[in-house]
């Protein structure tokens, strides 16, 4: 079975970030064995259907039956060695990212509730709504935070993330298709994170106003607002390289492409913004096509 066709948006936030609890459990999983960074869909789709299959089904993924996260979900978390991202202080130590899936679910849920038809609601949603939304509020305010670790969507990756990285600081790894060590990904610190957002952000909303990728990059920001300054931002295509050949996944400019947008947003330069997206439209509009057709 291939891995979730899943990309992910994490903040890795250093041991110190966290209160002496958390802290204290977080460094025994660094110690003891963190989740393998390929494995994340997988088990993200095992406690989905683990959930569905209890008796009764739990609402959330990662639900003991008293509605508190369940002991398997502790070491739901990755680790990162700050020497892995570029310009990160090494002597801040291992920085982490908890999975948050119950959370997560949380939100999604909410957002479901807010969107769905009546009829699809209902048949998916044993229980009233209000108990929904007062049990995703619940979960949410527990959020040591105030926001989840990690941010995901499927089948493609919103354009104004990448605006964060560095393209030449690309992490790929060309395995087998099927292989968990196929990769593609960009890491930066928090700081140059945030830098990028907002400067992307400025020229975004004064040239297509405040909707669309504007929009995107201030939710962004807002997001990223919550973590400690020495995080590191990462973004993972994940389960997304399993849809891509070799050739085309070497050859992907994406980050190039929306980074030189930003700089010819700056410089006024209308001509390379009109090529840039063109090249943009063409590579993930492949991706747009096979998700329509499944």
């Amino acid at each position: 079975m291939p891995r979730p066709f899943v990309a992910y948006l994490r903040v890795y936030e250093p041991l110190s970030a966290f209160d002496t609890e958390l802290s204290n459990r977080l460094r025994n999983v660094v110690e003891t064995g963190p989740l393998v960074r390929s494995a994340v869909g997988e088990r993200e789709r095992e406690m989905w259907f683990r959930s569905q299959l209890s008796v009764p089904p739990r609402l959330l993924p990662g639900e003991s039956a008293d509605g508190s996260a369940s002991p398997r979900t502790v070491k739901d978390v990755l680790v990162l060695d700050p020497q892995e991202v570029p310009g990160a202080d090494a002597k801040i130590g291992p920085l982490v990212c908890p999975l948050d899936v119950m959370p997560r679910s949380a939100a999604a849920l909410v957002g479901f509730l807010a969107t769905a038809h009546p009829a699809l609601r209902d048949a998916a949603i044993a229980v009233s709504v209000d108990a929904v939304r007062a049990r995703a509020a619940s979960v949410l305010s527990e959020q040591p935070s105030g926001a989840v670790h990690a941010v995901s969507t499927t089948w493609t990756v919103p354009l104004p993330w990448f605006v964060m990285f560095d393209y030449t600081r690309r992490r790929v790894n060309l395995a087998p298709v099927a292989s968990p060590d196929r990769e593609s990904s960009w890491r930066a610190t928090m700081a140059d994170a945030k830098a990028r957002v907002t400067r992307a952000f400025e020229l975004a909303s004064s040239t297509f106003g405040e909707r669309g990728p504007a929009k995107v990059l201030e939710d962004t920001a807002g997001w990223l607002e919550h973590f400690d300054g020495n995080s590191a931002v990462e973004l993972d295509y994940g389960g997304l390289v399993q849809l891509m050949g070799d050739e085309e996944l070497a050859g992907d400019s994406t980050c190039e492409d929306v980074n030189a947008i930003v700089d010819a947003l700056e410089s006024g330069d209308a001509e390379t913004v009109a090529e840039r997206f063109e090249l943009l439209r063409e590579f993930w509009g492949e991706l747009a096509i096979r998700e329509r057709y499944n």
